[in-house]
């Protein structure tokens, strides 16, 4: 047995996305000079989202630096939004504009999108047209395609046919929830779609289906394994004869190659897969490390593992030491007295107390991940810093921001303080939030405003887990300071900001969040800056006595064969993370960015460290309250997408 006797999709794994964007850009390149070499127009089929950004911008490189023309290429879009104006932020046609078409030479003839502002009675004639208009330029050659939780592909929701053409469908909750964040509220985001049919797709000559992030790996397992279903639609491209999935390692986690190799074929044991197939092993028996036995090896398809190394109980014992080992009550290392006898030595063991930075990408990531760590390092001894790499100010609510314009009037008022300018400001804010349309961007007072209440959070939070103001750095990367959901690209001037920030603390150890399934993006983009700032620093004296250890929890967590650090908490220090958490109080009760998780952050967190800690026990190690996990970045693992 092989990966090709589960994987009904020929599916190929690369270590990055930036990889994937590389090599699909390069095909359509081909495929556009083939075309033009013999005459012929380039038809391709093009996607929106996140996703296939990459491969625009690689497009656009090719075209300004490479010559690349577009000019025999024909499009067509996927999909768009009803009803939906050309203009508007969360257009398609914009989408598409701002990421590819007013950066090449494509005539304006030549782009097809659907059309949301069609009236509904003219609909079918419409789609039909649309469906004419792919024929006359002789079908698809090249089809790029994403995926969503639901499994759809374009706007084929669950239910649709395969034999399904472009046509006005209803929105599943779920595909609206996940396009919450970029309409800011689910509320907002419009029922219905213009889409091409599942049909329409499978007549392109050529697919590409491409996924990226853990949030899409148990979708994609689905969808490559799984049996066709019209409760998947992307499980119908298993019917093409000429499809490709293009796969990050975090997106195909969940495929069987990957998940369990041992169940496959044969397997290359090194350390981190015997963990993994013994973790699994105790997992699957309800068992103990200690107490698996040759037997559940051999009855469970382990019999390699057992004939390399012949003993069950070396091999349990092995992984046992290890993960005992992981679990660390001092993160930040002991001072001299409270060494003890056999302690396990860590790096840097020997500098105490260290200087450590904590960057949170937005204002609450740092306590909602690794609040517990933050009050133990603080109570420690040691000089921690947290970094908050953006503002986060689009995630408050307009009526928040009306509420402190109101107290800062009243307080002007109440202390006898000159209050025009501010109650100016009042009336400013109150006017304009009263009469916003949804989505519109705020004015720059109202972001600065929502900076301001973020920002009192923040030190909130921070007090209550011993952290100073004097050591809190609001960073406001240049980046994410658009007022809209979509960002602007990582530049050197977001680098910069970090790296000078680095070179102030000269930090021992750094905490980085390595939780990159938030809705739009904001976590990848801040690792990639911080990631980008140390290798720039990687030269400097104190680098070399420096480490980095990811965290994460807001969305997702460590899975326990992946933990390196895992820090036990008790029941008062998970009330203590608990209210600090609730310190952000703009984001209690109901997030606006909640993502595809509807639980509170503290929720979350919660239960996904009580649930590290159960597993731990479940696994024969000491029982604790609640875990936080930790993995460290050894300075080779790149982040390019």
């Amino acid at each position: 047995m092989n990966a090709t006797s589960v994987e009904r999709i020929p599916s190929e794994i690369f270590s990055n996305a930036s990889l994937i964007s590389t090599y699909v850009a390069g095909v359509i390149r081909e495929l556009i000079c083939e075309r033009a070499a013999e005459g012929r127009t380039c038809v391709l089929g093009l996607a929106t989202g996140s996703t296939p950004t990459g491969v625009y911008a690689e497009l656009i490189r090719m075209h300004r630096e490479d010559g690349l023309s577009f000019a025999n290429v024909v499009t067509f879009n996927l999909d768009e939004y009803y009803s939906m104006q050309p203009e508007e932020l969360q257009s398609y046609v914009r989408f598409m504009n701002e990421h590819l078409f007013d950066h090449i030479d494509i005539p304006d003839a030549n782009v097809h999108i659907p059309d949301g502002t069609v009236p509904v009675e003219d609909m079918a004639e419409y789609c039909r047209d649309y469906e004419r208009q792919i024929l006359d330029v002789g079908g698809i050659d090249l089809q790029l395609l994403g995926i969503g939780r639901t499994g759809h592909i374009g706007f084929n929701e669950p239910g649709s046919d395969h034999h399904s053409r472009t046509r006005l469908i209803t929105l599943d909750s779920v595909t609206r929830t996940d396009a919450a964040s970029d309409f800011f509220g689910a509320e907002n985001v419009p029922r219905r779609a213009i889409t091409m049919g599942v049909g329409t797709i499978l007549a392109a000559r050529r697919i590409f289906i491409l996924a990226f992030g853990e949030n899409k790996a148990e979708i994609v397992q689905r969808t490559v394994e799984g049996e066709p279903s019209p409760a998947v639609p992307a499980t119908y491209l298993q019917q093409h004869n000429n499809v490709e999935f293009l796969l990050d390692q975090a997106a195909a986690a969940g495929l069987t190659r990957i998940r369990h190799p041992w169940r496959i074929g044969v397997v290359d044991w090194d350390e981190p897969t015997i963990r993994r197939a013994v973790i699994w092993l105790a997992h699957r028996t309800g068992k103990a490390i200690l107490k698996l036995t040759h037997s559940d090896y051999n009855e469970e398809g382990l019999q390699d593992l057992l004939a390399i190394y012949g003993s069950a109980y070396e091999i349990n014992l092995n992984v046992f030491r290890h993960l005992q080992g992981t679990l660390i009550g001092w993160p930040g290392g002991k001072p001299d007295y409270a060494k003890l006898p056999g302690d396990r030595p860590g790096n840097w063991d020997h500098i105490f107390p260290k200087r450590i930075v904590c960057f949170s990408p937005h204002p609450d990531d740092d306590v909602i991940s690794m609040g517990g760590t933050l009050s133990r390092l603080t109570d420690q001894g040691h000089e921690v810093h947290i970094a908050y790499q953006t503002s986060g100010n689009i995630a408050v609510f307009d009526e928040d921001a009306i509420r402190f314009a109101e107290f800062a009037a009243e307080l002007c008022s109440e202390f006898h303080i000159s209050t025009t300018e501010v109650t100016d400001l009042e009336s400013q804010v109150e006017q304009f939030l009263r009469q916003k349309q949804p989505s519109q961007v705020d004015i720059p007072e109202i972001q600065k405003l929502k900076t301001i209440i973020r920002r009192g959070e923040a030190r909130a939070a921070a007090r209550m887990c011993g952290v100073p103001n004097g050591r809190l750095h609001f960073l406001d990367l240049p980046f994410y300071e658009t007022g809209r959901v979509r960002k602007k690209p990582l530049t050197p001037e977001d680098v910069r900001i970090i790296v000078e920030l680095l070179r102030s603390i000269r930090p021992h150890q750094i905490y980085a969040a390595g939780d990159l399934s938030d809705p739009h993006g904001t976590h990848r983009t801040c690792l990639k800056a911080i990631i980008q700032a140390c290798d720039k620093c990687r030269d400097d004296d104190w680098y070399s006595m420096s480490e980095v250890w990811l965290y994460r929890g807001a969305w997702q967590e460590w899975a326990i064969h992946q933990i390196e650090m895992a820090v036990p908490l008790s029941p008062t220090e998970v009330e203590r993370k608990r209210q600090a958490i609730f310190k952000h109080e703009s984001q209690k009760d109901r997030a606006l960015f909640p993502g595809f998780d509807m639980r509170e952050f503290w929720q979350r967190a919660e239960s996904r460290n009580a649930k590290t800690a159960a597993d731990y026990d479940a696994l024969g190690l000491a029982e604790y309250e609640a875990i936080e996990g930790f993995v460290r970045w050894d300075g080779e693992w790149g982040l390019d997408n």
